[in-house]
């Protein structure tokens, strides 16, 4: 029981489906930005020790972030691999297909993206553009659409046979909130690079969408790779709970060093003497 006269307090998801239903009702809950960077935190440093066991163990990772523009698939996988080895950690937002690519296999220029082992790979979108925004752009015919039904579950089983885990995330966001992140895109100079055209057309398209990823859930949210839907109206409780559940799709252990204190130097005989200062073109000390 609660405190508030001993009514039960709506979960999350609860506000979050009402307030698509009344924008004027209650408000996702924020968090405050201590609790989120003390959390933040302490779940860098598992992805960390997560990262040390895919490489100790040659695992093959893929992670795959979907969802409408602005939804925060990219502040999530910000603040995933801003802790990570690159070389490790690495993140696939594919451009638009080349005309040789255009006539492919449609999986083909992905699976050369897939991780060798001790690699994790986050797709910054998938070969679920077909599924949703080709589909609802005009990009895909409707028999493409069909033929990649019928073949991507049958391509994921294929992964995950071979070894590799997947695991499949679509972050979820209300046409109130998409709105607002737009318009702070495009009165920010800083985030204007984001918003273009493709993004103006789908706003329009808004049901569309809708239908759309439904339709592809339906064929494609199966037993061997579910989807997994982010509440992502708030951008902080976004990350924090994906990231927070990511680490609980893969068992791993604290295999990081211990760690020690860097013996003295080595004195070197070679004899080095350091050329002038003046001798060397320096940056200008602006800061």
């Amino acid at each position: 029981m609660g405190k508030h006269d001993g009514k039960k307090s709506r979960t999350d998801t609860e506000v979050y489906r009402a307030y698509a239903d009344d924008p004027d009702g209650p408000k996702p809950r924020k968090i405050d930005k201590e609790t989120y960077e003390r959390e933040l935190a302490k779940l860098q440093l598992e992805l960390v020790k997560l990262q040390e066991w895919v490489k100790r163990d040659g695992l093959r990772v893929v992670v795959v972030f979907e969802g409408r523009d602005a939804a925060g698939k990219g502040g999530v996988i910000k603040r995933i691999t801003e802790a990570l080895n690159p070389r490790i950690c690495r993140v696939v937002a594919l451009p638009v297909p080349t005309d040789r690519e255009s006539t492919q296999w449609y999986f083909q220029r992905y699976v050369a993206q897939l991780p060798a082992a001790g690699e994790i790979v986050l797709f910054d979108r998938s070969w679920y553009n077909r599924a949703v925004i080709e589909r609802v752009m005009g990009w895909a015919t409707e028999e493409q659409v069909r033929e990649f039904f019928r073949d991507c579950p049958d391509f994921e089983r294929m992964l995950k046979r071979s070894g590799i885990i997947l695991v499949k995330y679509w972050l979820s966001i209300s046409d109130e909130e998409q709105d607002r992140r737009f318009q702070d895109r495009i009165n920010d100079p800083m985030k204007s690079w984001k918003f273009s055209k493709i993004d103006l057309d789908g706003r329009d398209r808004w049901e569309e969408f809708s239908r759309a990823k439904d339709e592809m859930f339906k064929y494609t949210d199966t037993k061997e790779s579910p989807w997994w839907v982010v509440e992502g109206d708030v951008k902080k409780r976004a990350r924090l709970n994906c990231i927070h559940h990511l680490l609980t799709q893969i068992p791993y252990e604290n295999v990081l060093p211990e760690p020690f204190d860097l013996p003295p130097r080595k004195a070197s005989d070679i004899g080095y003497v350091r050329p002038p200062i003046d001798s060397q073109t320096y940056v200008p000390e602006v800061y």
